[in-house]
């Protein structure tokens, strides 16, 4: 007689495995707090007018941008934003060094994603 436990057992190793990265990519698509969401639709209203269009169209950016761009690279490239609006020697390698430079582009082409699919 054939056993079925190595059978079984790989079978339920593959499909714990297909749950786990089905989770992980669940987990990664909805990884920025709500608290940062909130704070992002709230700039955006501030700057594009305070009605509930533009409140659906700001929720819809800040969606398109967690699809795109996973919450440490956004938080770096805002991070990097902010200090260059800051003044003095210690910022200056913000403003120039080729890492802040990309982490800053990446959140551009994400936010002008967001603004076609959303605006």
């Amino acid at each position: 007689m054939i056993s079925r436990a190595p059978l079984v057992a790989a079978l339920l190793s593959a499909v714990l495995a297909g749950v786990v990265q089905a989770q992980s990519v669940a987990d990664r698509l909805n990884d920025y707090p709500t608290a940062a969401r909130a704070d992002y639709v709230f700039a955006c209203m501030q700057t594009n007018g305070q009605t509930q269009q533009v409140l659906q169209q700001c929720a819809c950016s800040i969606d398109e941008i967690a699809a795109i761009l996973p919450y440490e690279d956004y938080v770096s490239a805002e991070t990097v934003l902010a200090l260059r609006q800051t003044g003095g020697e210690r910022t200056a390698i913000f403003k120039s060094a080729a890492v802040s430079t990309e982490q800053v582009a990446k959140l551009r082409r994400a936010q002008a994603e967001a603004e076609i699919v959303c605006f």
